[in-house]
């Protein structure tokens, strides 16, 4: 019992060196640019391990050297509420857990459907050709705050333990960070295609323009390539990019900028 008792408290000592470690490196970020982060350094390795070769375009820009219009255009995309929440919007999650168990739902009944016909065709001995199970699309809830905390210190596993240090870390960075400061670092490290980060290296390799020169329809355009950069970028202009650009640009005039 006592060495049960022993290894608890080292784990708990543990964990809570771990918070420290980054409170501390969140603290520095006030002044000093963060070289890397935690998801940029396994794209590094991937990308080594599987293509044999580094891919990497990344310059950091300061929050005035960045257009408004891709400020505005970020914000109204994916995190509308960004100036007003402390780094977790609450109505947000509650939104997008009822959005995937409605997914899940239809998932289920499209596979009952498909094993209804199967079983019929195989009753009437006309075998049909296997068919994918159906996938319930999940979407997520998460702010720039969120999303910054994943990207600096964590890995892309999907497990409770994994989303609960995202959330300490996100009220770390809301608590230690100003909102302009969290939007810049953000800009400056998420990425926009398979070796593409940040603004500026986003708008140099898609429009051949600095970061500080982008058009409305430019910013909304890279916007919209956030939640799936790797598959957008293969086709960026796309009709689903350029409506829901369009829909972008007609929200960007009611965002907040910090």
């Amino acid at each position: 019992m006592k060495r049960l008792i022993r290894w608890l408290v080292l784990l708990a000592l543990s964990a809570i060196a771990l918070q420290g470690v980054f409170v501390l490196r969140i603290a520095m970020m006030r002044f000093v640019d963060p070289e890397s982060t935690t998801f940029q350094r396994s794209e590094i390795w991937r990308l080594a391990t599987e293509r044999h070769e580094v891919l990497w375009s990344q310059h950091w820009q300061p929050y005035e050297r960045i257009a408004a219009t891709l400020k505005r255009a970020v914000i109204a995309s994916e995190d509308a509420s960004f100036t007003d929440h402390g780094g977790v919007d609450w109505e947000a999650i509650e939104k997008a857990w009822e959005r995937n168990q409605r997914a899940e739902a239809r998932a289920e009944k499209l596979q009952a459907q498909l094993e209804s016909q199967q079983q019929r065709r195989a009753a009437n001995a006309r075998p049909a050709p296997p068919r994918p199970a159906p996938v319930a699309k999940i979407v997520g809830g998460s702010t720039i705050s969120q999303q910054l905390a994943k990207n600096l210190f964590l890995s892309g596993e999907r497990s409770l333990a994994r989303k609960g240090q995202e959330f300490v870390i996100t009220f770390m960075l809301e608590a230690l960070l100003d909102k302009k400061r969290i939007l810049t670092i953000y800009l400056n490290n998420v990425e926009w295609g398979e070796g593409v980060f940040g603004a500026q290296a986003a708008s140099r390799h898609y429009f051949r323009v600095d970061a500080d020169q982008l058009s409305a329809m430019q910013a909304a355009r890279l916007a919209v390539m956030l939640p799936a950069p790797k598959r957008f970028e293969k086709r960026p202009g796309s009709a689903y990019v350029s409506g829901r650009a369009a829909t972008i640009v007609s929200r960007m005039s009611a965002v907040e900028l910090p």
